[in-house]
């Protein structure tokens, strides 16, 4: 059974057992339904709005960085896909709202799903409830707690029974810190 209207899960890539959890979701989801999952990295991390990025690169440099980025990004993410060969990489240079809702325009996902990697987290420079639940598009937020404890935006909710996605373990956003 596939969802109509849907051709791609999106996932933000992130190296943390959350991040994990959220790929492993978004690859079941994407086979289950015969999707296309398309990995997102950020060369600027979109969690840690303090994190200090080089200013003064050249063109050259930033190439190289992004080279050496993604191909770490596939190494990883290849591995983990395991035998499922419809993933697609992109990797982002802004860490903004903008580039996901660019990518989401072009039909790069229906679905967001990414790690919830703390209580408190925030993502691209907001509390990570607030980006899930002022996302245009469905987000699910795995984690911060394991594998099966999931948040979801209204948008996303409302689809969970056709993701084959159990709300038995879905967390109202008052559990979390906003």
């Amino acid at each position: 059974m596939t969802i109509p209207t849907f051709n791609a899960v999106g996932f933000c890539a992130h190296y943390s057992k959350q991040g994990d959890w959220a790929f492993d979701l978004a690859l079941q989801i994407s086979q289950l339904h015969e999707l296309q999952l398309n990995v997102f990295h950020f060369l600027k991390d979109p969690y840690d709005p303090n994190k200090s990025w080089p200013t003064h690169l050249s063109h050259e440099q930033l190439e190289k960085i992004a080279i050496a980025e993604e191909k770490k990004l596939r190494l990883y993410y290849d591995h983990r896909a395991g035998e499922y060969l419809n993933v697609g990489f992109r990797l982002c240079y802004d860490d903004s709202w903008s580039e996901l809702h660019r990518c989401l325009m072009i039909r790069e996902f229906q679905l967001l799903i990414v790690g919830y990697t703390t209580h408190g987290a925030t993502f691209t420079g907001k509390p990570i409830v607030k980006f899930a639940d002022d996302f245009i598009s469905p987000v699910i937020l795995v984690g911060p707690e394991n594998p099966k404890q999931y948040y979801m935006n209204s948008r996303a909710a409302l689809l969970s029974y056709k993701l084959g996605i159990s709300t038995e373990n879905r967390t109202k956003s008052e559990k979390f810190e906003v």
